[in-house]
């Protein structure tokens, strides 16, 4: 009986040997393809196309170990970053305050203004590929040579006088109405939506915009719900047009007896131009627009004329 021979376990085949160029090539035929350059956490499992089977992850380890022909020591991220100026996130410059204090100025200097952590310059051209909202993610989180607890915002405003909205004043609305009244000196008007964004000088930095944002929300020490307009009506100081007062006929139709015993006569919706007496910003054409309407609480469907004569007819009688 012959003996047969334990079979040979086939020799592993010897991994085909390659250079930093062909790793080059590939990365840039993906990113023809994707419009993306390969990362390991999305990529790493997929074959390269062009490849006898290999995948990301095993060149990204050959390039770390210097397998394959490979020098070592390296990874993709990192000769994409060297290569291609790829952006590599675990090998990023270490930062300072003093430099981004220079990219800060340098933005100021081309738009006029500071930059915050959502500003729409996506990359910072004095920085390798960093944008504002990364570099206060760093600040806050103590990264990159940072020390954390930090914010670009407080940055700006410690060493620039820069104001930092996180870190506002307390309001008051008798401080408000200071600066209202200051307004309606200077101009003979009250502040309203024609101004809302203008700075108001007695302020330091405020404007009529973000006064009433913060009335509004119940921000900077102040109750919420409220608006500028609302507290200059409120304090007598401003009829608010969207926020009236509700009428009933009784009110008005007192309000009429009064003007027939003052001047001799009933009041009409076209020859009184003057404030009704007693009222707070009411005249009689507006009077007679909201009964006809049916608006402030008012049936509609009459006037000033309809009801003076009903009046007039009641006392006849």
């Amino acid at each position: 009986m012959v003996q047969k021979r334990p079979k040979r376990k086939p020799r592993p085949l010897k991994p085909h040997e390659l250079t930093e160029d062909i790793v080059l090539l590939w990365c840039d035929q993906f990113h023809e393809r994707t419009g993306q350059w390969p990362q390991m956490k999305l990529h790493g499992k997929l074959t390269i196309e062009g490849s006898v089977g290999i995948r990301w992850k095993w060149i990204d380890s050959a390039l770390l170990r210097g397998s394959r022909g490979l020098p070592g020591g390296s990874s993709i991220p990192r000769l994409l970053a060297k290569h291609r100026g790829v952006r590599n996130r675990k090998g990023l410059s270490k930062l300072t305050h003093k430099l981004i204090l220079k990219w800060a100025e340098a933005y100021h200097k081309r738009h006029g203004r500071w930059p915050i952590q959502d500003t729409t310059e996506r990359d910072i051209p004095e920085s390798p590929g960093d944008g504002w909202q990364n570099i206060d993610d760093s600040m806050r989180r103590g990264l990159r040579g940072l020390p954390g607890g930090y914010s670009l915002a407080r940055l700006l405003e410690d060493e620039r006088g820069v104001r930092n909205f996180a870190n506002l004043p307390p309001l008051s609305e008798a401080q408000i109405l200071k600066w209202c009244d200051a307004y309606h000196e200077r101009t003979g008007r009250w502040p309203g939506q024609r101004v809302w964004m203008e700075e108001i000088p007695e302020s330091g930095g405020e404007t009529w915009c973000r006064v009433d944002q913060a009335m509004k929300i119940g921000i900077r020490s102040l109750s919420p719900g409220d608006t500028l307009s609302n507290l200059l009506a409120r304090t007598g100081r401003h009829r608010n047009m969207a926020n009236l007062p509700m009428l009933t006929e009784e009110e008005i139709l007192k309000w009429a007896r009064r003007h027939q015993k003052q001047h001799g006569k009933w009041p009409t919706c076209r020859g009184e131009p003057q404030e009704i007496e007693g009222t707070f910003g009411e005249r009689w054409f507006n009077i007679d627009q909201v009964m006809r309407k049916g608006m402030r609480g008012l049936p509609g469907g009459s006037s000033l004329a309809r009801m003076i004569a009903k009046t007039s007819n009641a006392s006849a009688d």
